[in-house]
């Protein structure tokens, strides 16, 4: 990788996953999945696709998540993978690592500068974690390559080890609740809405909470309601979504922030939803149902993982 040496103590090391290891024992032959396999196994589980370029090079202590040129890159070193798998004398040391970068890349954190944070390390732990159990892993299991780590106190990048091996077990716990919940659910009705657009006078705020008074395009006018094929129940639009590649396709949020699609015969889908983050540059997060993500500034425009602005949230028309 002919770019590493000049970036990477300027893009690697502030998002390295940073475990202090004593790996003195010799290099011995990778027994673990190839870190390729790994990479499906984990994208297959959470139903996304791995939009990065997966690199091993020993330009990298251990493993990171960077950006390059607009470019996305996951890269590793193999020997310290490797050195993982026997410390925690486990493969799923190794691959608990894998799944913790990709966490840096899909919930964002290599969009924004200024290297690793306590909080983004925290949250690549959970998503470590949940991975992990969707992969099959025992809590300890999840946890191995954490457990072996000096319990260190907190740095302005990390933090110790106590609050990283928590992040790690709510993770895992939530995938967990999320597995015996759908073996014990039936099935919801797969039947889309209908819109209609209805001119209502608005003597009252129409929002049901905070969030989405907050959203970007709030405001008085006309407003759209959704209703139900089946229920006959009316969802408010407060929003509408244009996309820069399809502006012709209608999108609109409803007061219970989900997004629809609505086609040529006003039938509409719900096809993602929108949730609150704690992050000043992005406050909102649009998550579609294959869980691809994209931001949402303070005044409705909406960026994808690479930086690019994709779409416009504004008032419904």
């Amino acid at each position: 990788m002919a770019f590493l040496p000049q970036v990477v103590s300027r893009l690697v090391a502030p998002l390295l996953l940073a475990l202090p290891l004593a790996l003195t024992a010799p290099v011995r032959a990778q027994t673990a999945p190839a870190p390729t396999d790994v990479i499906r196994e984990i994208t297959d589980a959470v139903g996304l696709k791995a939009r990065f370029e997966l690199r091993a090079t020993r330009e990298v202590d251990n493993a990171a998540a960077v950006v390059y040129n607009g470019k996305r890159y996951l890269l590793y070193n193999p020997a310290f993978l490797n050195s993982v798998n026997r410390a925690g004398h486990t493969d799923w040391a190794g691959i608990s690592i894998l799944a913790h970068e990709m966490g840096h890349h899909l919930n964002g954190h290599t969009l924004r500068a200024g290297g690793s944070q306590p909080a983004d390390e925290l949250e690549a732990d959970e998503f470590s974690g949940f991975v992990l159990r969707k992969l099959g892993a025992s809590l300890a299991q999840a946890q191995a390559a954490m457990a072996t780590v000096p319990d260190a106190e907190d740095s302005p990048t990390h933090p110790g080890r106590t609050p990283r091996l928590a992040a790690i077990g709510q993770g895992w716990q939530r995938a967990s609740a999320q597995l015996v919940a759908s073996a014990r659910s039936a099935s919801p009705s797969a039947a889309p809405a209908v819109v209609a657009a209805v001119p209502v006078r608005r003597a009252a705020p129409v929002y049901d909470s905070e969030d989405v008074a907050d959203l970007p395009g709030d405001g008085t006018g006309r407003e759209m309601v959704a209703v139900g094929q089946n229920s006959g129940d009316a969802v408010r639009l407060v929003g509408q979504l244009t996309f820069r590649n399809d502006p012709s396709q209608r999108y609109y949020l409803t007061n219970a922030l989900k997004v629809v699609r609505v086609d040529e015969d006003d039938n509409a889908e719900i096809v993602g939803r929108v949730t609150r983050t704690d992050s000043q540059s992005f406050p909102f997060v649009l998550t579609d149902g294959q869980q691809h993500r994209l931001f949402i500034t303070a005044r409705g425009d909406v960026y994808d993982k690479a930086g690019q602005r994709v779409a416009k949230l504004h008032e419904t028309l």
